[in-house]
């Protein structure tokens, strides 16, 4: 398992994806661990190298005694870093993780390049989080579980017995408490009001109106307020918005953190149009350009490639079948076959084809879905 030492204490963390990717750091909640982030971490893998990590007292790092800091936590992040070699890193926390966030940019901007705070507060009432951590000492987790999981999530998603908030109830009943009491005392000290107005990274602040925790008005709004130029999402969830709105979450995150880095359209659109069809495919595409068609090939790259299939909200695979079950109705059997084969040999698997077509041909018609069906069967047969 992949652990780092940093100030005597053993950390659990995970690095995910390619080494040309920038890092972008997931910091998770008190009373979860860095699995909190299995939702997002498909979509963001394409664009960065995640690395995540158990914060002090949580899941399989190490649980020192005594109250915690911010600060403290903060600095563990700044030496997993190190340790790993990592020296710029965007940063993504939510709650705890937010706290730590806000330490980080205020403290050591200079090496990140965004950070996104994401249900947070710069400070918390100081005796309810003290009464949470006297309960969880003389109680243990169990006392306090019920009341954790009404704050992390709203009652339709208990009531709907969502698997991921049964997950994250079964971590927060096996945080140590020692470990979960010593971050509800850094939580519990916090006050970094005067820190925001230190904090010149472009910050994305997502935030929630019913969230019971760390509300808009009175913690969102402040940071906000006090961080100079933020870019503020606001999803209607409870506290663990991640988990409540996987898929906005991730959207809103991924619009932030690549909305400086958007290529020229047209150069975009070649990039992903070679990595969507095959460079031999493009390159007798282009080869067949004449004076007549140049334009229109240069405005098909720019705008469906460039523009549509370059943009993060949905995967590769999904725009792939998109594409495909539409193409069917329409009879573009020359464009279908095409996407089949550059499919295959990429993203899709032969399985994906059955489930898409069925669906089609309840939709769409079965004659189009048995024309569908044998051209996808004859490029499943080569494969």
């Amino acid at each position: 398992m992949p652990f780092v030492t940093v100030d005597n204490t053993r950390f659990f963390y995970r690095m995910e994806g390619s080494d040309r990717r920038p890092v972008l750091v997931l910091s998770h909640s008190l009373g979860c661990d860095h699995s909190m982030w299995d939702a997002q971490v498909a979509d963001l893998l394409p664009h960065f190298r995640i690395l995540r990590y158990d914060t002090r007292g949580h899941g399989a790092s190490d649980v020192p005694p005594g109250d915690y800091s911010i600060e403290r936590l903060a600095r563990d992040v700044v030496g997993i870093a190190d340790a790993l070699h990592v020296h710029r890193f965007a940063f993504c926390g939510l709650s705890l993780g937010g706290m730590i966030g806000q330490w980080l940019a205020a403290n050591i901007g200079d090496r990140l390049t965004q950070v996104v705070l994401a249900n947070t507060s710069a400070r918390i009432d100081r005796e309810g989080m003290e009464t949470r951590r006297q309960a969880v000492l003389s109680g243990g987790i169990a006392s306090v579980v019920d009341a954790v999981m009404q704050r992390f999530f709203s009652a339709a998603t208990l009531a709907s017995e969502n698997p991921r908030a049964a997950t994250a109830r079964r971590t927060i009943l096996g945080t140590d408490p020692i470990g979960y009491a010593g971050c509800c005392a850094a939580i519990r000290d916090m006050d970094q009001v005067e820190l925001l107005h230190k904090i010149r990274v472009p910050t994305l602040i997502i935030s929630s109106k019913d969230d019971l925790s760390t509300p808009w008005e009175g913690h969102g709004d402040v940071l906000a307020r006090e961080i100079q130029g933020t870019r503020v999402v606001l999803l209607p969830t409870a506290h663990l918005s991640n988990i409540e709105r996987p898929r906005s979450f991730t959207t809103a995150v991924l619009d932030f953190l690549l909305r400086h880095e958007i290529p020229d359209p047209l150069e975009a659109g070649y990039e992903v149009r070679r990595d969507a069809l095959g460079d031999a495919y493009v390159d007798a595409a282009i080869a067949r350009a004449t004076e007549f068609t140049r334009e229109f090939q240069e405005l098909i790259t720019r705008y469906a490639w460039g523009q549509v299939w370059a943009r993060p909200g949905l995967d590769r695979r999904t725009r792939r079948l998109l594409a495909l079950s539409m193409m069917v109705p329409l009879g573009r059997w020359e464009e279908f076959r095409m996407h089949v084969r550059a499919g295959l040999a990429r993203e899709l698997e032969a399985c994906d084809l059955k489930e898409m077509l069925l669906q089609v041909a309840a939709y769409a018609g079965v004659p189009a879905a048995n024309t569908a069906f044998q051209i996808a069967a004859e490029e499943v047969g080569k494969d």
